[in-house]
């Protein structure tokens, strides 16, 4: 709540007429480290986005996300060339972002008394609304691009500046998570500067940890792995018991549709199909047989 009010996301007010509010909630949950031990508790305000109303609440919603394919090529590049590599996390990032529309929200609960049956006229973006990744990315985007980045066209998330002497720097953000790499050591630490002082960033230090990802680096490489999400998807699935297999799949097996015989949960089925996906990233060795069974998305 504290952070709501510093950054002065909204304006208390009486709801005007023929106008209509946005529900909120509280939203609690829990931040893990790579280990799984435990970082932190959070608390969030979440408003209920789906009671918006298009033309009038919201305009336009899309904005982009890194390309995991951008990220494998930066880590490629910074192992090759040896550069280092920087991780930032933006506190409160959706926070940041300002709102062209007028949203009018409900006080938050826990919090009526303070309000005396007046609602809060939204002037920053908050977490739920169906603008808010927009409108942060917007505001994101408009600062690093003031201190003289490139914005990518392939990869509208990858921020690059170059100097007259051959050194570089290059940004990649994933919403609030940002990796900053390049051999301009000197435009790197006045890039987190000139970001800590607009936002409220926090240095992570050397990359580590980046969307279910572990990186580790040695003289010989970077190494990828995603050991954590891998035990979680074993535990889902009750399979931590199991035993490794040399191949990811029999390469005389034949899969088809199946007429009759003990029904299969879709849902459930596209959800693993979904999370093997994402693990082919940084293990192309089981990509083919992913590919084997999303072909029965539609007909486990």
């Amino acid at each position: 709540m504290k952070a709501l009010v510093k950054n002065k996301t909204w304006e208390v007010m009486p709801l005007p007429k023929n106008r209509k509010t946005v529900g909120c909630r509280w939203v609690f949950n829990v931040k893990l480290n790579s280990d799984g031990s435990l970082e932190r508790y959070k608390a969030r305000l979440v408003a209920r986005g789906y009671t918006q109303t298009y033309g009038i609440d919201y305009q336009e919603t899309f904005a982009p996300v890194a390309k995991l394919n951008t990220i494998r090529i930066l880590l490629s590049i910074a192992a090759n060339l040896e550069w280092p590599l920087h991780q930032l996390d933006v506190k409160n990032a959706f926070l940041n972002g300002e709102l062209e529309e007028e949203v009018f929200m409900d006080a938050p609960p826990g919090f009526e008394n303070h309000f005396g049956g007046n609602v809060c006229r939204l002037h920053k973006s908050l977490y739920g609304l169906k603008q808010s990744p927009r409108a942060w990315f917007e505001k994101f985007s408009k600062s690093v691009k003031n201190q003289g980045y490139t914005q990518g066209q392939s990869d509208h998330t990858m921020f690059i500046k170059s100097s007259g002497t051959g050194k570089v720097a290059v940004l990649i953000v994933y919403v609030d998570d940002i990796i900053i790499s390049g051999n301009d050591e000197e435009e790197i630490h006045r890039l987190k500067k000139c970001l800590s002082s607009e936002f409220e960033v926090k240095d992570l230090g050397p990359l580590r940890y980046f969307l279910g990802m572990e990186v580790a680096r040695s003289k010989k490489g970077i190494y990828v792995s995603q050991m954590k999400y891998i035990l979680d998807l074993l535990k889902d699935t009750g399979m931590t018991g199991c035993r490794p297999s040399d191949t990811p799949i029999d390469p005389n097996l034949k899969l088809g549709d199946i007429t009759q015989g003990t029904p299969v949960d879709v849902g459930r089925y596209q959800r693993l199909v979904g999370k093997l996906i994402y693990l082919s990233h940084t293990r192309p060795d089981i990509a083919f047989a992913v590919s084997m069974v999303s072909q029965f998305m539609h007909s486990p």
